[in-house]
């Protein structure tokens, strides 16, 4: 087997700030194209004459891909690299984002499922891989950082949502939009992916010493307690990724544009909760702020089903982004927080989390033909309580061994 891979900094200023750079451009990247396909999910809805049900079993092609790559990621990354294994991740992403476009567009469901199993998959690869060197780069730093690879990504779904709003309101074909978006972000992440920080095979006394030479990370409670927080904030996240444009459509009669800007505004809650985070977590650690992200978020799934008015729901979705925001990266920071072993535990932490991607859509949508798109986003407020059950394995290696 080979030997593990460990960063090393021959000049920390300079390889630091350009793979800090390349980990936020990766990141913004990922949401680009994420965003991109969940704007034009009401296109999806109609051009395929789905219901919801039908709609959330196609979309469990996604999560079922990356599902399938996920466990496997930590190894790619440990043999390969985390800068070669984003390229192998955006390859895959991009190019069944492009071959869904294309089933969509001749109304093949078949095809359309298929490029999303393949989409899926490179999403998968691609999350644990820059999530593994974002935290090299946040340990190099020696502070907290990786909220804000978080908030690249979502600065990525800003763009590609409103980038959504305006191809919706043009008449873009979907073809045209997800295929030119494809190639963007493939291009630059293969390019992004070159200036990671470079890797030296770990000494014989350093493998020896690591965990996963000990255990698997699947058996240390730890983990799956961290594993379990970023489900639920996974599911709070994604119930917003997938449902909320169509929850606002159908449940207040808004326009198509109007849902769609909805969700915008959500992932602008989320940006500006992940920028500003890494204070609230320097200062008051990360137990205090989850508890708090999870009354925010619960409290503002609440205003946005049952506000009434449009200034309510609104404040309703700001306070669910903010909510949502620091569950994921704080749960992957805290995954790696041990250097030994850190691919493999984020690769057990995603394969969790992504859980929620894969019960979610078909979960929902069921519960969505029966109970209404608006009245199921209520399911956000239960998953809160085992979310904040679980927030206290998340505290860091000094926070546990003071305690």
């Amino acid at each position: 087997m080979p030997p593990a891979v460990v960063r090393t900094f021959d000049r920390p200023d300079l390889t630091l700030q350009r793979a800090r750079n390349a980990v936020a451009l990766t990141f913004a990247l990922n949401g680009l194209v994420f965003a991109s396909l969940v704007s034009r999910l009401p296109d999806v809805r109609e051009r395929l004459a789905l219901s919801n049900g039908s709609l959330g079993l196609l979309l469990l092609a996604v999560a079922a891909g990356s599902l399938v790559a996920l466990p496997s990621t930590g190894h790619v990354i440990n043999r390969i690299g985390a800068g070669a294994t984003v390229r192998l991740g955006a390859g895959l992403d991009t190019c069944g984002l492009s071959l869904a476009a294309l089933g969509i567009s001749s109304g093949s469901v078949p095809i359309t499922a298929a490029g999303l199993l393949v989409h899926g998959t490179g999403t998968g690869v691609w999350d644990v891989a820059m999530n593994v060197e974002a935290a090299e780069v946040e340990r190099g730093l020696a502070r907290t950082i990786m909220p804000r690879f978080h908030a690249g990504w979502s600065l990525g779904s800003i763009v590609g949502a409103g980038a959504g709003v305006a191809v919706v309101a043009l008449g873009v074909p979907l073809l045209v939009h997800w295929v030119a978006v494809a190639c963007l972000a493939w291009a630059l992440a293969w390019a992004s992916a070159a200036r990671f920080a470079p890797a030296r095979a770990a000494g014989a006394d350093e493998t020896a010493r690591g965990t996963p030479a000990r255990r698997s990370a699947w058996t240390e409670p730890r983990t799956l307690a961290i594993g379990l927080m970023v489900l639920c904030f996974a599911m709070v996240e994604g119930t917003a990724n997938d449902w909320l444009s169509l929850a606002l459509i159908d449940g207040y009669g808004v326009e198509t544009w109007v849902g769609v800007s909805g969700f915008a505004l959500f992932v602008v809650a989320m940006t500006t909760g992940r920028l500003l985070g890494p204070l609230l977590l320097d200062r008051w650690g990360r137990s205090p702020v989850l508890l708090g992200c999870a009354a925010l978020a619960g409290a503002g799934t609440l205003a946005t089903v049952l506000g009434g008015s449009l200034v309510v729901v609104a404040a309703g979705i700001v306070a669910w982004g903010l909510g949502a925001s620091l569950g994921f990266p704080v749960g992957m920071s805290a995954a790696a927080d041990d250097p030994r072993g850190a691919a493999l535990r984020v690769s057990v932490v995603s394969t969790i989390g992504y859980g929620a991607f894969l019960a979610g859509p078909p979960l929902l949508g069921r519960l969505a033909d029966r109970v209404g798109t608006l009245e199921v986003l209520l399911v956000v407020g239960v998953l809160m309580v085992p979310a904040a059950l679980s927030v206290g394995a998340t505290r860091d290696r000094a926070a546990r061994a003071a305690s």
